[in-house]
C-alpha cells in the first residue's frame, strides 16, 4: 500500500504528465467541482468550467508547444500539499524560450481543490488586497 507522500507524488506526476500531453480532458479529471485555479497573473477562476476557459488558450496551441520540465516537489502529506517547481518550455514560431515557476497543489483526496500558479519575473504583480476575498 502506498504512503500519503507516495499517493502525492503520483497524483502530482500524473497531472503534469497530462500537462505535457496537451490533455485537457486528462488535466480537468483531477480538479474538484469547486476547485480554484489561481492562474500567474492573478486572475482568480473558480469552478470546472471557469478553470477550463482559462486553460483553453494553452491547450489550443495559442502559446505555442509548452512542455513542463519537472525541477522539485515539496510535500506535506498531512494536509494534502504539493509544492511543484519546474521550468516551461516553449516553441513559439520555432523561436525556443523558456521561464521558471511553481504550482502549490491542494488535494483532497484524488481531487485538486487548489491550484495556485507563480512565475519568476522581472516586474512583480502587485494586487489589491482590499478585492481579495479568498484569504
Amino acid at each position: 500500500m502506498a504512503t500519503a507522500r507516495q499517493h502525492l507524488t503520483d497524483l502530482t506526476q500524473r497531472f503534469m504528465t497530462a500537462f505535457n500531453d496537451n490533455d485537457l480532458e486528462g488535466v480537468m479529471a483531477f480538479f474538484a467541482d469547486d476547485a480554484v485555479y489561481d492562474e500567474f497573473n492573478g486572475t482568480r477562476n473558480h469552478g470546472r468550467d471557469a478553470i477550463r476557459a482559462a486553460f483553453l488558450p494553452q491547450f489550443s496551441g495559442r502559446y505555442g508547444t509548452m512542455q513542463f520540465l519537472d525541477d522539485d516537489l515539496f510535500i506535506d502529506a498531512d494536509t494534502g500539499k504539493v509544492m511543484a517547481s519546474w521550468r516551461c518550455t516553449l516553441a513559439v514560431k520555432d523561436q525556443p524560450t523558456s521561464w521558471r515557476g511553481l504550482d502549490l497543489l491542494h488535494f483532497q483526496g484524488d481531487r485538486l481543490v487548489r491550484k495556485l500558479t507563480y512565475a519568476k519575473a522581472k516586474v512583480p504583480l502587485f494586487e489589491d488586497r482590499a478585492a481579495d476575498t479568498d484569504p
